[in-house]
């Protein structure tokens, strides 16, 4: 019979009710606290600081080796600043907080606070350029941004204050090098995804009615739920020119002639954490990929009497051993072991190491991979070595496992009707598109379901809405 503490950390099915599910996940594990009196506003817990700082700080250094450079940049932006750009106003006028007052004081020109920066950033860039030898530039920033969210907010999802928002933003001499950013920008998110958070994507284009505001084009990554709705995980945009004509950030090129430089922006935020959660959490709770779980080894003593200070000197030693390459914790708590084995369970941790009577008669340790519950016997001798591939193993299988459940979602449809059932099953339909829009919007409005991009360039194929050569596979569902 399951004590107190496990009855109240009792899940509802994944598949039964996602979204309650995802919902008692982040509260139940620490991730968020939701009771901030503030409509899309969440506390982020000890638990949930430590997932973002280990994906943030991989990421932060992939942007480095790409030779962007750190800054911090002011919360408040002038109201000024965010109309010089006429298509970024548009695009977040409805969105933006204004701060008229300080104390009683009315301000002489009003603020707005953070949506996102390039209006914060494109007047400096206009005093930090001047040469061709000032290019490229190429920054980065991690902060929060805020916009006054409608919809029906989610925790890491859709807030109100968006924490853990980093943006880099490039200027460049010319169309091919900012091109060239672009893909290297897609790259590396294609490998922080992969590599690191185990998550599987879609690079889609998105259509010219949901570009980015100011943009000449947005590359989004898009991963997809169990509940079958597309979530975007990271944006990179190509800007050309539209920034740096409105805030005059020219430079003198080689022949001494003065031009605008082209810009590009990319970004991901807590979305990412919130796909890892998503994507390869089971009916028992978390399950992290070592390469972002603040925790990747748990010791359990298992305590019996006779041989407790054996038992705690065995478990405090292994930890020694292996603390110095692993994030480990030795759970040494006067506790049932049965509430011990829940807590690290729920909370996803990789690695669960037991120490008790029976190993330490056999100079063994017992292993329990969280993935798939694979208990393992191995000698104490050999730990330090095994446990490296082991969590070098448990990476690649929770991939490769993600990667099936991404396919299983993704149906190439013929025509529409089939494109209206996998939608209907909570699918992502695949289908040929001729680059119409007046196609797109019919599609969408036939098969009810959102025109999320489009991407591979195809041959021999017809358009499913007019029949006419295809251009493009564009892929249709629901998305949040």
């Amino acid at each position: 019979m399951k004590d107190e503490k496990e009855k109240s950390y009792a899940l509802t099915e994944k598949k039964e009710n996602f979204s309650e599910w995802y919902n008692q996940i982040v509260r139940i594990t620490g991730i968020i606290d939701h009771r901030y009196p503030v409509k899309g506003c969440e506390v982020l817990m000890p638990f949930g600081i430590e997932l973002l700082d280990n994906i943030t700080e991989k990421l932060e250094k992939m942007l480095k080796d790409n030779g962007n450079k750190k800054v911090l940049f002011p919360l408040f932006i002038p109201e000024s600043f965010l109309r010089k750009e006429s298509e970024h106003i548009k695009g977040f006028e409805e969105e933006v907080y204004h701060v008229t007052h300080a104390g009683k004081n009315k301000l002489m020109e009003p603020l707005i606070i953070r949506p996102t920066s390039e209006t914060a950033m494109y007047p400096m860039f206009s005093l930090w350029i001047r040469s061709h030898k000032d290019l490229p530039l190429k920054i980065f920033q991690t902060v929060s941004v805020f916009r006054y969210e409608t919809k029906m907010t989610k925790p890491l999802v859709r807030m109100r204050e968006v924490m853990f928002f980093n943006e880099s933003h490039t200027a460049h001499k010319n169309w091919e090098d900012a091109e060239t950013e672009v893909k290297n920008a897609a790259k590396i998110y294609s490998d922080h995804f992969a590599n690191n958070l185990a998550i599987p994507f879609i690079i889609n284009k998105r259509p010219i009615t949901d570009t980015f505001p100011g943009a000449v084009y947005t590359k989004a990554f898009d991963a997809i739920m169990p509940d079958g709705k597309s979530m975007q995980i990271g944006t990179v945009h190509n800007l050309g020119d539209n920034f740096s004509k409105a805030f005059n950030i020219e430079y003198i090129d080689e022949n001494e002639e003065k031009k605008h430089v082209i810009q590009t922006c990319y970004g991901i935020s807590t979305r990412a954490l919130a796909a890892v959660i998503a994507i390869h959490g089971d009916d028992k709770g978390l399950v992290l990929p070592p390469q972002i779980a603040p925790v990747q080894i748990v010791i359990i003593p298992v305590i019996f009497q006779k041989e407790k200070n054996r038992i705690l000197h065995e478990s405090q030693s292994l930890y020694n051993k292996l603390k110095k390459n692993f994030r480990v914790h030795l759970d040494d708590r006067d506790q049932p072991i049965g509430s011990k084995f829940y807590d690290w369970e729920i909370k996803g941790i990789p690695l669960r190491i037991v120490i008790g009577p029976k190993e330490i008669e056999k100079n063994v340790i017992t292993i329990t991979r969280r993935l798939d519950n694979e208990k393992l016997t191995i000698d104490e001798k050999n730990v330090g070595k095994f446990i490296e591939n082991l969590l070098e193993n448990i990476q690649h299988d929770m991939l490769r496992k993600a990667q099936e459940y991404h396919k299983d979602k993704i149906i190439h449809a013929s025509d529409k009707g089939e494109a209206k059932q996998a939608v209907e099953e909570k699918k992502f339909a695949a289908v040929s598109w001729c680059e119409s829009m007046e196609c797109a919007e019919t599609i969408e409005k036939e098969i009810d379901a959102s025109f999320i991009g489009y991407n591979s360039k195809q041959q021999d194929a017809k358009c499913i809405n007019c029949k006419k050569a295809a251009e493009h596979i564009a892929y249709l569902g629901r998305k949040y």
